[in-house]
């Protein structure tokens, strides 16, 4: 995780400053290193400046950033490059490379505007980036094509652009789309996008072509655990986890590693599957942190109160992630013996959100809803890591007290995407109420033609504001060109009653994985928003709606 900003503005006006408040942002965003790199076009009349961040979490050290070479007329190319390069031209980048820097020695040979492309085209990961081509005198910049990296564009007074990773409170932020790479040739107005695939490719997410089959009026073989599809989709998970919990660096400054991965832990389904299947792949010594965040809702616990006739009530525990939360521990404690699995309960009091809230207001701009603000403020607490955990006391009869603690862990996990992938939301279900498999699959394509358009973006700078990288394993490339390749009766098999599989429906494929692995209760856990789960939502009254603007 690195911040970026960049500015190109003509050499006529004063490139703008980099506030106090913007500065401490993007060091917040990378801790381990801050650089910045000046241009000037080949005929004078523009002038450009790089900023980067740096969180060192690939390679084995830190690597300076902007990436840049000291040559040419105008000074050289420059990359400020903030994302996991997972595979490059297909080939895994090795762990003691740095993903940036192998990038950027392909672009340095790009003498096109295609060749520039080529290189874009052939990354896979999350990522977002600034590019200056001294050779083309041109800026390109964008994110990957899922916009799992947040990047934003502002117009300047005068011409010029600002492009950064965070806002800086000044003039008209928008997110920069992640429908291609754009570029902006120096002296030109109008930025050009180029897409990410060749014309004439029908990609659902500008990553693979989406199954509409339907089936045959004899039916299908029922869904169950032994269907190749749930063997598949454990095969795509474990390689898409070996990708982003092995081989991180620990920190520069200090650290032990013995937790270097944490898991944005709810209980649920998706969440819990992706913490048991890192018991099989991390080294047994490797700790894993369950970031479980609740909140003091005054609403709530008003009415909580009054139902308990004066007895004392715990909010944080009765919120229904926390209930979820401590029965998934459980079981995967159960499931996994010798791995450290450590639940870490992030309670947040309500005059605590408060003193937050601008904070948070400000990092999701330009996002402005109540429904914005209340998934934001679970994300920004649990990626922050502070809480408790339940220290064993030697008294066996005695409650565990609970003990202080930070994760350390600077990498999180979630288990956002399977839901658009699998089919999880009531929205499916009702599809095919209506429609049969017709109107399911409708819906399936409807939502993962918009996995790009989710607020992936929003997600990572309130995230990112810890010096924490959230890493989406659903969401890798392979496993969504499979995903969106399989049949949805292979998915979710709405056409088939819970009692016949032992699971319901929705995300039938995951559950029964989970079953595999032995996980019966989450298998069998509902779908909850984290909004509600952790009662970030509704918070003074029950009258706001999702879509209502922040005043």
């Amino acid at each position: 995780m690195c911040g970026i900003h960049a500015v190109i503005s003509p050499s006529s006006c004063s490139l703008p400053e980099i506030s106090p408040e913007l500065h401490q942002n993007l060091v917040n965003r990378g801790p381990d290193y801050f650089g910045q790199v000046t241009r000037e076009s080949s005929d004078g009349r523009w002038k450009l400046r790089f900023t980067s961040t740096v969180l060192a979490l690939r390679g084995d050290r830190v690597t300076k950033q902007p990436l840049h070479d000291d040559s040419g007329s105008g000074g050289g190319n420059v990359l400020c490059w903030n994302g996991e390069g997972w595979r490059f031209m297909a080939e895994v980048i090795g762990e003691h490379e740095n993903d940036g820097e192998v990038i950027y020695r392909g672009l340095k040979e790009a003498r096109s505007v295609e060749e520039v492309m080529g290189i874009w085209r052939g990354v896979e990961g999350p990522f977002a980036f600034v590019f200056y081509c001294e050779a083309l005198q041109r800026v390109f910049w964008g994110r990957d094509r899922l916009g799992r990296r947040s990047l934003m564009v502002r117009r300047l007074e005068g011409g010029g652009v600002v492009l950064g990773s965070i806002g800086d409170g000044e003039g008209k932020w928008e997110e920069v789309e992640a429908d291609g790479v754009y570029s902006l040739e120096l002296g030109d107005v109008v930025a050009r996008r180029h897409d990410w695939v060749e014309e004439g490719e029908s990609f659902v997410s500008s990553i693979g072509v989406f199954n509409k089959a339907l089936p045959s009026p004899e039916g299908e073989t029922p869904l169950t655990s032994a269907s190749p599809s749930v063997r598949a989709l454990k095969d795509q998970l474990v390689e898409s986890l070996k990708l982003r919990v092995l081989n991180i660096p620990n920190p520069p400054s200090s650290g032990t590693g013995k937790t270097r991965v944490a898991v944005l832990f709810s209980g649920g389904l998706d969440c819990t599957v992706l913490a048991r299947l890192c018991h099989d792949i991390l080294e047994p010594h490797q700790e894993i942190d369950l970031l479980n965040v609740g909140f003091e809702n005054p609403r709530v616990g008003a009415r909580l109160k009054k139902e308990a006739n004066g007895k004392e009530v715990d909010l944080y525990e009765a919120c229904p992630d926390r209930i979820t939360g401590r029965k998934s521990f459980a079981e995967l404690k159960n499931v996994c013996p010798g791995r450290v699995f450590r639940f870490v309960a992030v309670n947040v009091p309500y005059s605590k959100l408060q003193a937050h809230r601008q904070q948070i207001i400000s990092l999701i701009h330009p996002h402005n809803t109540v429904m914005d603000l209340s998934i934001a403020c679970a994300l920004y607490f649990a990626a922050r890591g502070q809480g408790s955990v339940r220290s064993e006391s030697p008294d066996p009869d005695s409650e565990p007290s609970p003990v202080s603690y930070t994760s350390p862990a600077r990498v999180l996990l979630s288990g956002l995407g399977a839901d658009e992938l699998f089919g999880g939301y009531s929205r499916h279900a009702a599809a095919f109420q209506q429609d049969g498999y017709t109107g399911l699959v409708k819906e399936l394509l409807r939502d993962v033609s918009r996995l790009a358009e989710r607020n992936l973006g929003r997600d990572d700078r309130v995230m990112a504001h810890w010096g924490k990288e959230v890493r989406f394993p659903f969401l890798d490339e392979r496993l969504v060109k499979w995903a969106i390749a399989t049949p949805a009766w292979e998915k979710c098999d709405f056409e088939r009653e819970e009692e016949k599989s032992g699971v319901e429906a929705a995300k039938r494929v995951l559950r029964l994985l989970a079953m595999e692995l032995g996980m019966e209760g989450v298998a069998k856990e509902k779908k909850r928003a984290i909004q509600f789960g952790s009662r970030t939502a509704k918070m003074e009254s029950g009258r706001d709606k999702g879509t209502t603007l922040l005043s």
